[in-house]
C-alpha cells in the first residue's frame, strides 16, 4: 500500500491538487488493499491508475478478480468487510465498478477538486 500511496501523493503534487490529498490517499490505500485481499490470485498484482478531469481527480484500481467487491454483513465490530462502503463511499463524491475484459473488473472513485495546474503525473506504478 506504502508504494500505491507514494505514487498517489507524488501524482497530485505533480497536478498542482492540493485540496482533499488525504481522502483521495485514504481511498487509494482502501481500494489497493481490497485488490490485494480479495481481488487477485496470488502472484499477480493489481493497476492503480490516477486520471484527472477538469476539476475532478478519479481514481481507478483495476485487478484480475471476478464479481463485484462484497460488502460484509452482520457483525459491525468486525475488522473487515465495510471499508468500500464506508470509508470510500462517504468520501469520495462518486465511485462504482466497471467490469473489464474477463478476467477482472475496476474499481473507482471521484473527487471534485476544483482548477488543477497544467502538468502530467510521474512514471506510473
Amino acid at each position: 500500500m506504502r508504494a500505491a500511496r507514494e505514487f498517489a501523493a507524488e501524482t497530485l503534487h505533480a497536478w498542482g491538487v492540493t485540496c482533499r490529498h488525504d481522502e483521495v490517499l485514504l481511498c487509494v490505500s482502501e481500494l489497493a488493499t481490497n485488490a490485494l485481499l480479495h481481488g487477485i490470485p496470488p502472484c499477480r498484482g493489481y493497476r492503480l491508475r490516477m486520471l484527472r478531469f477538469e476539476g475532478v481527480v478519479r481514481v481507478e484500481v483495476h485487478d484480475s478478480g471476478g464479481g463485484r467487491p462484497r460488502i460484509g454483513r452482520g457483525n459491525r465490530s468486525a475488522e473487515g468487510g465495510r471499508g468500500l462502503l464506508l470509508l470510500v463511499a462517504a468520501v469520495a463524491d462518486r465511485w462504482g465498478i466497471v467490469a473489464r475484459v474477463p478476467p477482472g473488473k475496476a474499481v473507482w472513485c471521484e473527487f471534485a477538486v476544483g482548477a488543477v495546474r497544467a502538468g502530467g503525473p510521474p512514471d506510473g506504478l
